[in-house]
């Protein structure tokens, strides 16, 4: 079974390399995700869920150093404040230093950051050797999908190139969102 699990993360790793969209679960909640740095498989996520590109997209990552262009000019205080370990999942408002594609950061100056704490999706950011797009698995103003099954049902042909298999944490709440630089709450967990 390890073998199939780790067949499975090469191949959702793979998806993404090559500039596919899978279907995942995070801590929180199962998700669609994609190469950040490739804009085509962002506006191809963006058009599955059909979210406009304005209103932006969460990026997880395996540890704080796959986030380092991302945290480049910012004072050490907030990168070690953003480098803390949290008891829950925390989402970091960070002020974009030119690094996120416009199409990540949608309309706003700064970049939601995630150092992930589900194993799966580390492991998953460990094979990408990167960040990845993390965004609820539904259409925008939908439920999301809580499931590969339900994601196949509801999305059909149209759906992600790869569902990866796991399971949700079911004692974990949504990320909270927090502003780096003020602390200010966006969203409580």
């Amino acid at each position: 079974m390890a073998n199939n699990g780790s067949t499975n993360l090469r191949r959702a790793a793979d998806t993404v390399q090559a500039g596919g969209v899978i279907a995942y679960p995070t801590e929180t909640v199962w998700g669609f995700g994609c190469d950040p740095d490739n804009a085509n498989a962002v506006k191809r996520l963006l058009a599955l869920k059909q979210r406009p590109v304005e209103k932006g997209l969460i990026l997880l990552a395996a540890s704080p150093l796959q986030f380092a262009p991302y945290l480049e000019g910012l004072d050490d205080s907030l990168i070690s404040k953003f480098s803390q370990p949290a008891p829950s999942p925390i989402t970091w408002l960070v002020p974009d230093n030119g690094r996120a594609k416009a199409c990540v950061k949608g309309d706003f100056d700064s970049v939601a950051l995630r150092v992930s704490t589900s194993k799966l999706v580390v492991d998953l950011c460990h094979l990408v050797g990167g960040p990845i797009v993390s965004t609820s698995a539904n259409a925008t103003g939908q439920p999301t999908c809580e499931g590969a099954e339900q994601i196949r049902r509801y999305f059909g042909d149209a759906g992600p190139d790869f569902i990866l298999p796991g399971e949700l944490n079911p004692n974990t709440k949504p990320s909270e969102i927090r502003d780096l630089i003020s602390d200010k709450v966006i969203r409580g967990a």
